[in-house]
């Protein structure tokens, strides 16, 4: 069987008479060329079915026509969902997406020294890593677009940012609790003290808890110690420390988990421990992910995917206008009340 020659460029050029040059000038939608010969010779490109050699496209273009995303951890369902958000949106430009999987400190070190350069990629995306200080500097002088999601630094405030006021929603979870009449509320989150603790510098589970401190201070409530674990994310951790929490003679009556995984881990140990949610404990998670809807937990929502497809609408807009001002929006959280939250227990 005789395989088929691929269209060329010429092959093209020569069909709609013009140069090889106007026909890549067509295809790149160069205004050197005018719309009655750009119609004819895409209607030819599709005739022919060819396909641009995207190698030479790049070259030509001076461009890499890619974008490198860089995220924590990417199987973790909010990270997840947040890079799902800025694929569907991605996938329909011409730019092809290079994902940078970070879960060390030293890849995380190494991807920061190497990913803001031209000849990298055209643009970046940063995902829930919020720049250090040294960062931050390698960041602010970066020759290409970058645009935080869910990440911030002061020093950044010439980027493009989508950020979620965690505080705001740590507080507003534990301000649902409180008006249902809990007054003993323990928290489960990250770990969010050190270095050593907190390698890779997450910031959305600290923030969490000082708005969930900032609610029980508001309502004269003391923020007790026992009441408060911390650990590696993950749902076996959260349940460890759920488990040493509810284990106390004077256990709270509710918990907010800094997320739905961690929630997870908290349900899990109330089985455990044959409490009935939300009889005699109340749950409330963080996210909104799908396993909140499985397992029917009240949580507070953030706007996960769209702040992905947003940071992509505005990485976008920078590459076609690099002296665009600055964007930087703070996306809602909303309460979702399902069935892991009720009033505590009147024993």
């Amino acid at each position: 069987m005789t395989r088929r020659r691929q269209v060329t460029i010429r092959d093209v050029a020569q069909a709609a008479g013009v140069s090889p040059g106007t026909v890549s000038r067509a295809i790149n939608d160069s205004p050197l060329v005018n719309e009655e010969t750009q119609q004819r010779i895409m209607e030819i490109v599709e005739d022919l079915n060819y396909v641009p050699n995207i190698a030479a496209r790049r070259l030509s273009l001076g461009k890499t026509l890619a974008v490198s995303v860089v995220v924590p951890f990417f199987t973790r369902p909010s990270v997840s969902e947040r890079l799902n958000g800025a694929v569907s949106l991605l996938s329909q430009s011409q730019y092809d997406l290079v994902i940078h999987n970070i879960e060390t400190p030293e890849q995380r070190a190494a991807c920061f020294e190497t990913i803001p350069h031209r000849e990298r990629a055209d643009g970046v995306l940063i995902i829930s890593l919020a720049p250090t200080d040294e960062e931050a500097s390698l960041l602010a002088d970066a020759d290409i677009p970058i645009v935080l999601i869910d990440a911030d630094h002061p020093d950044l405030d010439m980027l493009h940012q989508v950020t979620v006021d965690d505080f705001a929603g740590g507080r507003a979870a534990t301000e649902y609790l409180l008006e249902l009449g809990h007054t003993r509320i323990g928290f489960v989150g990250d770990s969010i003290g050190d270095v050593i603790g907190n390698p890779l510098n997450f910031t959305s589970s600290r923030e969490r808890y000082e708005g969930y401190c900032a609610a029980l201070a508001s309502a004269g409530i003391e923020v007790r110690d026992a009441y408060y674990g911390e650990d590696q994310h993950g749902r076996q951790q959260a349940r460890r420390q759920a488990l040493r929490i509810l284990s106390l003679t004077d256990r709270p009556t509710a918990i907010f988990a800094a997320s739905d995984t961690q929630a997870v881990g908290v349900l899990e140990a109330a089985a455990d421990l044959h409490l009935t949610v939300p009889d005699d404990l109340s749950v409330i998670g963080y996210d909104d992910v799908e396993v909140a809807d499985i397992v029917g937990l009240t949580t507070m929502r953030q706007l996960l995917f769209e702040s992905g497809r947003r940071g992509v609408e505005l990485l976008l807009d920078a590459l076609a206008n690099p002296a665009i001002d600055p964007v930087h929006e703070i996306l809602p959280t909303e309460l979702v009340i399902r069935q892991t939250t009720a009033p505590p227990p009147s024993y």
